[in-house]
């Protein structure tokens, strides 16, 4: 039993990191039943070999990363009702750049499938090499010696099949290009990941004991929810269906009111002047949001990129 839940424990904090752990994993899995099983360069014409490789090596990874636009909650969170004409009058400069913020959060983390995508499948070599070869540009790079026959029979490097005695080093060629791309883009993202947090870090207006009070608070308040929301959902739907049965009058029963799943459901900016860490902390803090404190206007919109669970990932 310790063991499980030690493992429990150790899942609990590392939750983030083993979720974009497994979506890699499961990315690169697939990737490679694509390559083998799937894919199959046509060789036939340039254009259709740079059609089809590109097709394969950027189709996917724009499929996921929609996929991972839909399964973030922050995604409905930014969008819901914001097309509304009373939440478009609305708009301030601080609200949008804090959504702004929280659109780039999301766009990162929904990032991660389809940039391992391209990163494996560059490693791979087989979709760069489909398509390059029947580029142009890539010709020029590729072939230095009779370059009019070397471009006629490049298309034909990824299957195999040319007559050409340099096709081998061409293909090498190629395959190392895809390779030296692919590193160069797991570099890249490897950087930007961690210039990011010095940068959040850095400007971060709170201690990192205090964010990290903040993001075991976002945890405790987000399962709390859950279980409440569905004791309360439980119960509501109990007393309805056995006045319905029974033929009775429904007793009172309070639900917070539409107003106040409004005030509750907005993306929680951070206030360095009141320590509140959440939506739902500002609101009973505040008379249930009807003090003049709740209102956002003319504070300063800070988010935290440090907190996960904030806002019900």
């Amino acid at each position: 039993m310790s063991i499980f839940h030690k493992a429990v424990e150790f899942y609990k904090g590392h939750r983030n990191i083993l979720g974009y752990s497994s979506v890699s994993l499961l990315t690169t899995a697939i990737e490679h039943i694509f390559s083998s099983v799937v894919f199959k360069c046509p060789c036939n014409y340039d254009s259709e070999n740079m059609l089809y490789g590109l097709s394969f090596l950027l189709g996917p990874a724009f499929v996921l990363l929609l996929l991972g636009y839909m399964a973030k909650t922050r995604t409905w969170l930014l969008l819901a009702g914001k097309c509304s004409q009373e939440k478009h009058l609305q708009c301030s400069s601080g609200k949008t750049c804090a959504r702004l913020h929280q659109l780039w959060e999301v766009t990162a983390k929904a990032s991660v499938a389809p940039l391992t995508w391209i990163a494996v499948a560059l490693l791979g070599t087989d979709y760069y090499t489909c398509a390059a070869s029947g580029s142009r540009l890539a010709a020029h790079f590729v072939c230095r010696d009779n370059i009019t026959e070397c471009q006629n029979q490049l298309h034909k490097t990824p299957c195999g099949n040319a007559v050409s005695a340099e096709t081998p080093s061409e293909l090498r060629s190629l395959q190392a290009q895809s390779q030296l791309l692919g590193w160069l883009l797991i570099a890249t993202i490897m950087a930007v990941a961690l210039i990011s947090t010095c940068f959040n870090h850095c400007s971060s207006s709170v201690s990192y004991l205090q964010l990290k009070f903040w993001k075991i608070y976002s945890k405790a308040e987000h399962e709390e929810f859950e279980i409440k929301a569905k004791e309360h959902a439980t119960e509501l739907a109990k007393r309805n269906t056995n006045c319905f049965f029974g033929a009775t009058d429904p007793a009172p029963f309070h639900t917070p009111s539409s107003k106040d799943w409004q005030k509750v459901s907005s993306l929680y900016t951070f206030n360095s002047q009141e320590q509140y860490y959440s939506m739902i902390h500002k609101y009973v803090s505040t008379n249930r949001g009807n003090s003049t404190k709740f209102k956002e206007e003319g504070q300063k919109h800070i988010i935290s990129p440090f907190v996960e669970e904030a806002q019900a990932e």
